[in-house]
């Protein structure tokens, strides 16, 4: 493990820092402003799925909300600037945990990254450097960083495309499905729209991210291929952000490519851009400026034989649990398809359009009563369209309905889901047992779902 030790310019960790904290930013303004303040997303008097484990985890009344939003983007320019770096750090990540585990409707593959950077950035030296720490001298600045946080960076960008692509290896996505069908709905968009509803683009689409996913950490490994693999890599996020609305993921994966250059690429970037620019040159010199009465006290960050052994066994533990994690889905009878499970933190990304219909029955066994409630008349639209093709939110909320109608009076409800969901284009099949009551069923993430209806016989993965 000794090659994790080994001296790395410290450039490319600064400039990850600052792209870092720009994103987190972002992130949480767009939090505040769209889920928050227009979709009303976080409202404590409506209902919530939550994640197995964090079901206390509930959202604050106003006024507290927003101001924990604009505490957490004042906590991201603080990681841009490095001000009191590791407080910051620490206080965004479970800022945004918390914001994450509010509502499991709202899981992205990138937001479940982005909190896993946030945690890892904490432990990395990143404040030691062009900082508001070095500045303000609570830290004595590094000229030279181990190659582990660089490692790790490149390890969790790498386990991204990698099981991105396997994923794909499967007859509907070489089949570009679902692909085709998003790709048809966005011929409206400007000026791109008549091209992208072609369906040979879906195709080009379909095995070019195959291609990049499965080899683009193998090219960017090789020095002589790497800046093609980049250029790749650019094209595929400028596309993806052109057509469907991601977020921060195509800014954070580039920036987490960047990282597979030399670790001095932003400084002999920089020193490019000078020579081409007087401008640029004079913005380089004060900068430099800036920093100079630092230079003079830089130490070196060294790690005793016990700190080696134990940032190793941390990085085996943390790097297994991540290329393990992916695979968990073959514990679980049915296709991770159908039965979702296994199917998040698994980098199974865009690979199906599921769409459910139906309603929940609630009947009074003792009175006979019989209710018919549809999902709509308590949850978001963005709700109802994930509960009704995910077995955890579809209990959570009929769990929600028992507790609800007992209250209203019903003796022991009893409650059943009567939904039929599509898979990737393929005709509505009925998705739950209709004979079970859901009131009575207790979830385990450990073991395979016995209440939901089988698969079709066409039904690929």
């Amino acid at each position: 493990m000794d090659f994790l030790f080994k001296k790395n310019d410290i450039a490319s960790l600064i400039f990850f820092r600052i792209v870092f904290g720009v994103l987190a930013t972002i992130e949480s303004i767009s939090l505040f402003s769209y889920l928050h303040l227009y979709k009303k997303a976080f409202d404590p008097e409506k209902f919530h799925f939550k994640y197995f484990g964090f079901e206390w985890v509930e959202p604050m009344p106003e006024p507290f909300m927003s101001i924990f939003f604009v505490v957490l983007t004042l906590l991201g320019l603080c990681i841009i600037v490095g001000w009191r770096y590791r407080l910051t750090t620490l206080l965004y990540a479970f800022g945004f945990s918390y914001t994450y585990f509010l509502d499991a409707s709202f899981y992205l593959n990138h937001g479940y990254l982005f909190m896993v950077l946030c945690f890892a950035m904490f432990f990395y030296p990143v404040h030691r450097a062009y900082s508001f720490d070095v500045l303000q001298k609570r830290v004595t600045p590094i000229q030279s960083v181990p190659y582990w946080p660089l490692f790790l960076l490149k390890f969790l960008m790498g386990v991204v495309y990698i099981y991105g692509g396997i994923a794909k290896l499967n007859p509907d996505w070489l089949n570009a499905i679902p692909l085709k069908f998003w790709l048809a709905n966005k011929s409206d968009l400007f000026l791109i729209g008549p091209i992208v509803a072609k369906e040979w683009v879906a195709y080009a689409m379909s095995y070019g991210g195959v291609v990049l996913d499965l080899f683009v950490v193998l090219f960017l490994l090789n020095k002589k291929t790497r800046p093609w693999a980049f250029g790749f890599v650019l094209f595929f996020h400028f596309i993806n952000l052109l057509i469907f609305e991601i977020g921060i993921f195509p800014w954070m994966s580039t920036a987490l490519t960047m990282l597979y250059f030399s670790p001095d690429f932003p400084r002999r970037a920089w020193s490019w851009l000078s020579a081409k620019s007087l401008r640029m040159q004079g913005i380089g010199d004060w900068w430099q400026n800036l920093w100079v009465k630092d230079f003079n006290r830089v130490e070196e960050l060294n790690y005793s034989a016990f700190q080696q052994k134990t940032v190793s066994l941390v990085l085996i533990i943390f790097c297994s649990i991540q290329l393990l994690l992916p695979l968990r889905h073959h514990l679980y009878k049915g296709k991770v398809l159908w039965t979702e499970q296994g199917h998040r933190y698994s980098w199974r990304m865009m690979l199906r359009s599921k769409y459910g219909q139906g309603d929940f029955k609630i009947l009074d066994p003792h009175s006979k009563k019989r209710i018919t409630v549809r999902a709509k008349q308590y949850l978001s639209k963005r709700q109802a369209h994930k509960m009704c093709s995910h077995p955890y939110m579809i209990l959570q909320f009929a769990h929600y309905l028992r507790d609800k109608y007992e209250e209203d009076g019903f003796v022991d409800p009893e409650v059943y889901a009567h939904l039929k969901i599509k898979v990737n284009g393929r005709p509505y099949a009925h998705y739950v047992d209709r004979e079970r009551d859901l009131g009575k069923v207790e979830w385990n993430a450990f073991r395979s779902i016995d209440w939901l209806m089988p698969e079709p016989p066409d039904e690929e993965d």
